[in-house]
């Protein structure tokens, strides 16, 4: 099995419950702790929003950002005690919301929305249940127009849980969307290692096509395997629900949502497979006598004793929080805990738990044009209504 040597880690609960107490690592050049703690200031008021899952800022305007309601409705709102939310999109009527899982669940502008004007949108829909990626032209007034829909992918989904996912676009300007294993427990469809099935994988696809949906790029890894659907980039993974490129290195972090026992963190590579479900996380899960031995691991991984539900993050590459510039922030959706990793200058990994847990489910992170990071969290994991807060120093008032 392969390592990311410098990487691999394994939070314990000795280490969820303690790092918080024991001396930080620190800097041979400067003494500073690397990582510092941080806490969550509420933003836009205070204002509340049903369930929201991702925060994405407006491109070319600053501090005005957009709000993605799960059942359907993007909210736009800008920074600042006198704003008014305004709605961009409202599709509650096409959203399929029966389960905690489904909804509207990942939004993205293009790289330049100026020459490509349209929003992708990644939701659940019914009759039948199924997946849907499509875009929509953006209106000069910055709303969305609904009646210009053009569908790109759709994906039959077996269960009303795992549908991923997160739609985003990658410093190569291919479009990439994280897809669960199909749901249910323990893949009982066996879709984690089958590669002809595009559940339980990140694909990569190129939308910047006029005549056709989208094509795929001819250097994915699977796109001359027989049976394989070539637009797959990376497969073995159950249900990534958030996922991140650095903006500095390049690399796609992912959070992927574990079984019963592990919860892990993967840097996703060109035809990486993550071993679902022959592995949840390092472990063996249901593994067989033939199980192929490349297999990547985790990059990080923590047991259910220290959170039941992985929330990806971001690598944060903002100006406010200098020691946190490099370390990535994850968080758990059950219990609010959000930890920080990063490699020591003495190149050692070094994972801190840099906020101890809200009174909230943490859904998921945002990033502003200048770097600063956000997060979305609802009041309680079952109550779907929640507000949008900015990370900010500990220290700092």
């Amino acid at each position: 099995m392969t390592r990311s040597a410098t990487w691999i880690l394994t939070i314990l609960l000795a280490l969820s419950s303690a790092v918080t107490a024991q001396k930080p690592a620190e800097s041979p050049e400067t003494g500073t702790p690397v990582l510092p703690d941080i806490r969550l200031e509420p933003m836009f008021n205070g204002a509340e929003f049903p369930a929201p899952v991702q925060l994405l800022p407006v491109p070319g305007k600053d501090d005005t950002f957009v709000i993605v309601e799960q059942r359907g409705r993007l909210t736009e709102m800008k920074a600042g005690k006198d704003s008014m939310k305004r709605t961009l999109l409202d599709m509650r009527d096409k959203v399929r919301v029966r389960n905690s899982e489904e909804g509207l669940l990942s939004i993205v502008y293009p790289p330049d929305a100026t020459k490509d004007p349209h929003l992708y949108l990644y939701y659940s829909a019914s009759k039948p249940r199924r997946s849907v990626l499509s875009r929509m032209l953006i209106k000069e007034d910055g709303t969305i127009d609904k009646t210009t829909e053009k569908v790109i992918l759709e994906v039959p989904q077996p269960y009303g849980n795992h549908n991923g996912g997160t739609v985003l676009f990658g410093p190569d300007g291919m479009l990439y969307l994280s897809l669960g294993d199909g749901g249910s427990a323990n893949d009982p469809e066996k879709h984690g290692q089958n590669i002809g099935n595009l559940l339980a994988t990140v694909i990569r696809i190129d939308v910047n096509v006029n005549d056709k949906p989208y094509v795929v790029p001819a250097d994915n890894p699977f796109i001359d395997t027989e049976g394989a659907c070539p637009e797959i980039w990376a497969y073995g993974l159950r249900n990534v629900w958030r996922m991140h490129f650095d903006a500095e290195t390049g690399e796609l972090w992912a959070g992927d949502v574990g079984q019963n026992a592990w919860e892990e963190i993967d840097i996703i590579t060109r035809g990486g497979n993550y071993g679902w479900r022959f592995r949840e996380g390092e472990h063996d899960f249901r593994m067989p006598d033939d199980a192929p031995g490349d297999l990547i691991d985790p990059v990080i991984e923590y047991p259910r004793n220290a959170g039941q539900s992985v929330t990806g993050g971001f690598v944060y590459r903002g100006k406010k929080i200098p020691d946190l510039v490099g370390g990535y922030l994850f968080a758990d959706y059950m219990t609010g805990r959000v930890w920080a990793a990063r490699l020591r200058p003495d190149d050692k990994p070094y994972v801190k738990r840099v906020l101890a847990g809200e009174p909230m489910a943490i859904s998921s992170f945002g990033e502003g044009h200048d770097g600063e990071l956000y997060v979305c969290g609802f009041k309680q994991p079952y109550a779907r209504q929640g507000r949008i807060y900015r990370i900010v120093e500990a220290k700092a008032r």
